[in-house]
This record gives C-alpha cells, sequence and structure tokens, in this order.
C-alpha cells in the first residue's frame, strides 16, 4: 500500500509541476500560494499575518472549478498525509510481543468530553474515500473471529431532537421516517414519494450542518450552490422547525452567562472564548456552544455503553473483546460462531444506555455488520 501510495505521489508531482511549468515544493504553504495566486492568478488569495497566502482545503475547493491544480494538490495531500500516517508509521507501531497494533486513548483530552486516540490515531482515517478504506481493510480479526462493529446511528441528530424538543423530528425518529427524505421534503417542497438522491445528500448536509452552526458560506461550498441559495436553505430550514433556532439562541445566552453548557447528564463543557472581544473567535465558540451539549451527551452515552459491556458480556458466557472506540463506534473481535448473540447483547447494551439515569425522548438506534476486515464490517 506504501509503494502504491509513493508511486501516485510522484505522479501526481510530475502533472502539477508540468501543469504550473516548473518544480517547486507541493508541501510549503508559501510555495504553494505563490504559484495559485501569483502565477496562475487564481482569484480569492489572501495573505496571513505571516505574509503568505491561505492554502486549506477549504480555499483550495473553492477554486479547484477553476483550475486542475488545486484538485491534484489536495489528493497529493491526502495520499501524502495516508503515506506517512497510516501505511508507513502502521508498521512501525506493531507490538513486537503481541504482534498488533495498540493506540492510546485520552479520557479527557477534548472539550466535549469525546475519547482521542494517538500513537497511533486510528479516529480520523478517511473513511469516505477509496484510499481510506484500504487502511481499513489491513486491519483484521485473528483466525477464527470476526470484527464486530457497532455503531449508533444519528445519534447526534436524535439528541437534537430530543435536546430541543423539537416536534417534528421527534415524532420522525420516534416512527422510524428516514430523518433527511423528511428535512428535503420540507426545507424543498419534495414530496416524499417524490424524493431523488441527490435532494436527500442536501438535507443530510443541512440536518448535520445546522448543528454544527454552519455558515451560509460552508454550507454552499459543501453542497456546490451559491451562498445566497444556502442562506435561503437555512433561512427555510429555521422557518420550519423554529425549536432548532430557539435552542441554538437559548444556548449561546447561557453560555456567555456562565461559561459553559451542559450535556443530559448535567456534565459541563467549558467554552472559553464565548465573550471573547474578536467576533471570528466568538463566533467560533458560539458554534462550539450550539454542538458540546450534543456532541458530549453522545460521548457520555458511549461511555455508559462502554462501561456495562464487559461484565455483561462475561455475564452470557460471550468471549468477545471490545478493542476500539471510534466516536460513536465501538469494535469488537468475536468468536465467529458467538458473533450475532454478542452483535445482538452489544446492540441492548449500547441503545439502552442512557437508563435509568436519563430518558431521551427518541429511540437510540444501534447498527451493527461484522466481518473479517474493520472496512468490510461497516
Amino acid at each position: 500500500m506504501s509503494q502504491d501510495f509513493a508511486r501516485r505521489i510522484a505522479g501526481l508531482e510530475q502533472t502539477i509541476w508540468r501543469d504550473v511549468g516548473h518544480e517547486f515544493n507541493i508541501g510549503s504553504p508559501k510555495q504553494l500560494g505563490e504559484v495559485l495566486f501569483e502565477k496562475l492568478q487564481l482569484p480569492g488569495g489572501k495573505k496571513g499575518k505571516t505574509g503568505a497566502y491561505g492554502t486549506d482545503a477549504s480555499i483550495l475547493e473553492q477554486v479547484s472549478p477553476l483550475h486542475p491544480v488545486p484538485a491534484r494538490v489536495l489528493e497529493w495531500r491526502q495520499l501524502t498525509k495516508l503515506k506517512s500516517t497510516y501505511a508507513d508509521a502502521l508498521d512501525d507501531n506493531i507490538d513486537s510481543k503481541t504482534g498488533r497494533v495498540h493506540t492510546s486513548f485520552a479520557l479527557a483530552a477534548t472539550a466535549t468530553g469525546r475519547f482521542s486516540s494517538s500513537e497511533p490515531n486510528i479516529q480520523n482515517i478517511p473513511i469516505r474515500t477509496e484510499e481510506g478504506r484500504k487502511i481499513r481493510r489491513a486491519f483484521v480479526a485473528e483466525p477464527g473471529h470476526l470484527l464486530l462493529s457497532a455503531d449508533y446511528s444519528q445519534i447526534e441528530l436524535r439528541l437534537a431532537a430530543h435536546v430541543a424538543d423539537i416536534p417534528e423530528l421527534n415524532a420522525a425518529f420516534q416512527q422510524g421516517v428516514d430523518i433527511h427524505a423528511l428535512t428535503a421534503s420540507e426545507v424543498f417542497g419534495v414530496p416524499l414519494e417524490k424524493m431523488d438522491p441527490q435532494t436527500r445528500r442536501r438535507a443530510k448536509a443541512i440536518n448535520f450542518g445546522i448543528i454544527y452552526g454552519i455558515s451560509a458560506f460552508g454550507l454552499g461550498n459543501q453542497i456546490g450552490v451559491p451562498q445566497s441559495e444556502a442562506a435561503e436553505y437555512i433561512r427555510a430550514y429555521f422557518e420550519r422547525f423554529p425549536a432548532i433556532r430557539a435552542y441554538m439562541e437559548r444556548i449561546k445566552t447561557d453560555a456567555r452567562r456562565t461559561g459553559y453548557v451542559e450535556t443530559i447528564f448535567g456534565r459541563k463543557c467549558f467554552i472559553p472564548g464565548i465573550r471573547d472581544p474578536n467576533p471570528a473567535r466568538r463566533a467560533g465558540a458560539e458554534r462550539q456552544a450550539i454542538n458540546a451539549p450534543l456532541q458530549g451527551s453522545a460521548a457520555d452515552i458511549i461511555k455508559r455503553a462502554m462501561g456495562r459491556l464487559p461484565a455483561a458480556l462475561e455475564r452470557a458466557g460471550l468471549k468477545a473483546r471490545m478493542l476500539l472506540q471510534v466516536h460513536d463506534e465501538l469494535l469488537f473481535e468475536a468468536p465467529e460462531a458467538e458473533v450475532e448473540a454478542t452483535a445482538q447483547l452489544v446492540k441492548d447494551i449500547m441503545e439502552g444506555a442512557c437508563a435509568p439515569r436519563c430518558e431521551v425522548s427518541v429511540p437510540l438506534v444501534v447498527e451493527t455488520g461484522w466481518a473479517r476486515s474493520w472496512d468490510q464490517a461497516h
């Protein structure tokens, strides 16, 4: 895999240099900025405090339709990251005693309370790309066993419906309605029976974007529409689901007053920049305040499930072991003969993890799958 990435990286470098007309260090933001905004004369170049042009992913995506180089640079970055961080580093991380890769988890390193993983970080392997999925294919169960993945479905959206008390979304989750299709129907005025995949994908981006406090600019970039059109979608969403906007305003006001927000279990997530005089930093803190109770509650729920699972597996006489936690997903290694019984027990424990401390108004749903490799278990 590493050799394959190296070949493709070298090929991309040659193509980029040919398109530009000379060689340069693609990994240098300063040199790349000069190539894009001075040599190629692409619009939108902005210099930061250091005097170098900004070249992060969002800027490159913005100018990608205008020239082939930015898209190739994005692909080059992805492949070099996968090669260095995973294809090369995972080999170095194999433990000589166990023959396995072992990550380190930090239990309290993030503001929302989610676990973070390091040396190696197995939580941010990209899974939306074929290359990222190839890395996950390298994680396999030992002979006679399967990897079992158990994943909370749309947990943050479900928690948004609960904490913001949105009657339409609560009812949809109770009835098992496709929440993205419902949003598309409400926002775009398309009947459910005439829903097409592209309209549903747009609604999905809005659903998840809204709970992260996405801007019209950010949403427009994501779904490929002008900023004005994206702003209209957001306005229509808030008009259709006013309880979401009321929740957002309430959370921001409370956070400004107290300096923190709370999860559904009462755990405090502190938001340091919520009173920052700088508008950009304050806006970032407000987005964090909106999402932290949802992401933080999801973190609390999966930790409660993790605390109960080892004893529950032992009581049931099942030999499965919990291997990994990746945000809303737990990964187990289970004997082939026990995998279905294990999946059912894990599903029951995870779906009931709120009780008895807290009852949510929507059902939590866990999807399970199993296979020889981590990628195929999804």
